[in-house]
């Protein structure tokens, strides 16, 4: 006897990255749905952004000092521009800007939050950028501010060239009134002293008191504001891409069902000796020896693994069974047993529950004589219609008694047993612990990895042996197909089901060899 040899998956890299990102493809749908959410985010942002415009108006900020008689002070130290920028975003200006464009002054607090003032590095320019929902109001808008900091910065400007004439004037007042009364050697002075303050308050009245100058007027812009729709669209499908295998990697981390060969392995702790790959076929049970494809060539292969498994003599009593879906386990175990039949081996295969799967109705049975004691087939049985050299029947548990199958052992014949899922019902335990081998069907992504824990306990206590797994991608059109047939009529004298077939060879109810 051998022991069992791993199935050697194409797909079985050593490398968690690539395992991780295989984990990930299996979930496309949310993949695919967060690409959708991004283009319809990013296509939703720019129609928003289609009603947005921006305009910008500049303003270069002229000193209150004297540019002539400031020497020793630079540009920079004459006006204070972090100043004049919150100056130009205060209440007060939005306030003149609101009256500028006709509205009442309860907006200003509104048109405060659409304007935005900016001071470019080593400037004393101030930037204005108004944003509205027309071209035509964002260019007024920021005229509006432009002006309104200009008439601000002005009136400021006119208050302190008042005040600052208003204490000369006094002053001038003070020595005129001493010149009247005061002493003659005392008089030169005092004239000269009002003659100089006399001299600056008429330089500071003469002083330009406009606060600067409008450098770039806003005009009405022609494209909205942000990035395009192709921009927008191109940032859209990335994100979504990224939510998407975000999402898909959540999905695979909470996912219980198994998908891959390591997965399978890993929760059952036995070996998985064949893939049976996806097929869309007719609907029919039986197809190996009654049509060709990769899932026929599959069960060939699958049959050939299992020899190697078990006894040189041939795999002796071997059960087939899923965890909860029991058509799996009928399909595998019947294109099984005759895959292993085609090989010139006598192949019975038993159904412990024929009430529940109905597998004899779905199967293309050939009614025989009851044979001799010893015999194979045991008595109770029918022959399946199969193209294989060998002889392959089918019998259920009640139509073949102990005796009946011990004899078609000691004969030499391979017994194929299919039973009831074995999570779902008792007695399928039972029925694993007289078998020599199980094969477990498994569907990935259907099959939870907590099943083949469970089912690989309970086997192991109760002394059974797991050849191996067989994963099933399944056929897409059995449902379909099976809903559409007929069920055959029953056979007088076998109590088994049977199908009209044509007129065969008298010796098919004899011998397959």
């Amino acid at each position: 006897m051998t022991g069992p040899i791993p199935f050697d998956d194409r797909y079985d890299e050593p490398d968690q990255l690539r395992d991780q990102l295989r984990r990930i493809l299996r979930h496309r749908a949310l993949i695919a749905l967060g690409i959708l959410l991004g283009v319809l985010g990013g296509l939703a942002l720019s129609l928003q952004r289609a009603h947005t415009y921006r305009a910008t108006s500049e303003v270069l900020v002229r000193s209150t000092t004297d540019p002539f008689g400031a020497v020793g002070v630079s540009a920079d130290n004459q006006v204070s521009m972090s100043t004049e920028q919150r100056i130009a975003a205060s209440a007060t200006v939005a306030v003149r800007a609101t009256r500028l464009l006709g509205r009442p002054d309860s907006q200003a607090g509104t048109l405060g939050t659409q304007v935005r003032v900016t001071n470019p590095l080593q400037s004393q320019v101030l930037r204005f950028e108004f944003t509205a929902g027309s071209p035509q109001r964002a260019a007024r808008g920021a005229n509006a501010f432009a002006d309104a900091y200009l008439g601000d910065r002005e009136s400021r400007n006119d208050a302190t060239v008042a005040r600052t004439t208003r204490a000369l004037q006094q002053q001038i007042a003070v020595l005129n009134q001493r010149l009247s009364l005061g002493v003659e050697t005392a008089k030169s002075a005092a004239q000269n002293q009002l003659y100089n303050l006399q001299k600056r308050a008429l330089d500071i009245k003469a002083r330009d008191t406009d606060g600067g100058d409008v450098v770039r007027r806003a005009t009405a812009p022609a494209l909205p504001v942000g990035p395009g729709l192709r921009t927008l669209i191109a940032l859209g499908l990335a994100s979504g891409l990224l939510l998407g295998i975000v999402l898909a990697w959540v999905r695979s981390a909470l996912d219980s069902r198994v998908g891959s060969v390591g997965e399978v392995q890993s929760a059952l702790r036995a070996p998985v000796v064949g893939v049976l790959p996806a097929d869309g076929g007719d609907g029919d049970v039986l197809t190996f020896g009654r049509a060709a494809g990769p899932r026929t060539e599959a069960y060939r292969a699958l049959a050939f693994r299992v020899r190697q498994i078990g006894d040189p003599g041939g795999p002796g009593h071997l059960l087939v069974v899923a965890p909860r879906r029991a058509g799996d386990a009928e399909e595998v175990a019947a294109n099984l047993g005759a895959a292993l039949a085609d090989n010139g081996s006598d192949v019975l295969l038993l159904d412990t529950a024929a009430r529940t799967t109905g597998l004899a109705t779905r199967l293309p049975l050939i009614p025989i004589e009851v044979p001799a004691p010893g015999e194979f087939p045991p008595a109770g049985s029918a022959f399946v219609d199969a193209d294989v050299a060998g002889r392959f029947a089918y019998s259920s548990d009640s139509a073949t008694g102990p005796s009946d199958r011990t004899e078609a052992a000691d004969a030499g014949a391979s017994t194929v047993v299919v039973t009831r899922p074995f999570l779902t019902h008792a007695d399928a335990l039972s029925v694993a612990q007289r078998a020599d081998g199980i094969l477990v069907v498994v569907r990935p992504g259907h099959t939870r990895r907590e099943d083949l824990r469970q089912m690989q306990e309970l086997i192991g206590c109760s002394g059974g042996r797991i050849l191996g797994a067989v994963l099933d991608a399944g056929r897409t059109r059995r449902k379909l197909r099976a809903l559409r047939r007929p069920k055959h009529n029953s056979a007088s004298g076998t109590g088994l089901p049977s199908t009209e077939l044509p007129e065969r060879d008298a010796t098919l109810s004899t011998s397959r060899r």
